[in-house]
């Protein structure tokens, strides 16, 4: 069985991205376009330019409340994500908390059929099995996409996230753990089920992330 990978893109020049992406999808089945690392306004011409490629990307607009670097307001940011959903990417990546406080956005995305990755980060720690598997069944009322990443602490906080995939019937479940404890669960859950795992070109976006080349390396991709 060939597994997938999907290339974290987070540049902040609208030009090199693009030339990050084609190379990007010349060796990686995915490529995720971290859009809230770009000047906002800059966003509209970065899709515009990539739409042949959106087809394999995964976009995303991460808050600073999330983790990310969009410094906007929520009513900006809520607006740039209808845009994102009118060019049909992949995947749309949207925060489980933003679904939630916001049935319009929802509804919308939903009239636009583009698939929603619903995400969830803890990035303190990695919750109980019983407080994961609540925010599972909560997560699939939005969509069958569904991103739960927590921070590993200890060894065992790999096989809490991992203990996911026993309840994943129906979904596309992506879950493992960041930090050095929980980044072998970033390949594991290939093998479990995930429909990809986030890889980086080089240096690590996220901690514990493998670059592509290592999971290359390590599993067929």
């Amino acid at each position: 069985m060939t597994y997938k990978t999907c290339v974290t893109i987070t540049e902040k020049n609208p030009k090199k991205l693009n030339l990050i992406l084609k190379n990007a999808l010349k060796n990686s089945d995915y490529a995720e376009l971290r859009l809230d690392f770009l000047k906002p306004f800059h966003v509209p011409d970065v899709l515009e330019s990539t739409k042949k490629q959106l087809g394999k990307c995964v976009c995303t607009l991460r808050p600073t409340t999330e983790g990310g670097k969009f410094q906007g307001t929520d009513k900006e940011r809520i607006s740039i994500l209808k845009m994102i959903a009118e060019y049909h990417p992949f995947l749309l990546d949207v925060e489980f908390n933003t679904l939630r406080k916001n049935k319009i956005l929802h509804n919308y995305i939903k009239k636009t059929k583009t698939e929603v990755l619903v995400s969830w980060h803890d990035f303190k720690k990695t919750p109980s099995i019983p407080a994961l598997k609540n925010m599972l069944k909560q997560m699939k009322k939005f969509s069958k996409n569904i991103k739960i990443v927590t921070n590993a602490k200890a060894q065992d906080d790999s096989s809490k996230i991992l203990s996911l995939y026993n309840n994943s019937t129906k979904t596309n479940l992506i879950a493992f753990a960041m930090g050095d404890e929980g980044r072998m669960s970033r390949i594991l859950c290939l093998y479990l089920g995930a429909p990809f795992t986030y890889v980086s070109l080089g240096k690590p976006v996220a901690p514990g992330q493998f670059s592509l080349d290592e999971v290359k390396r390590i599993i067929r991709v």
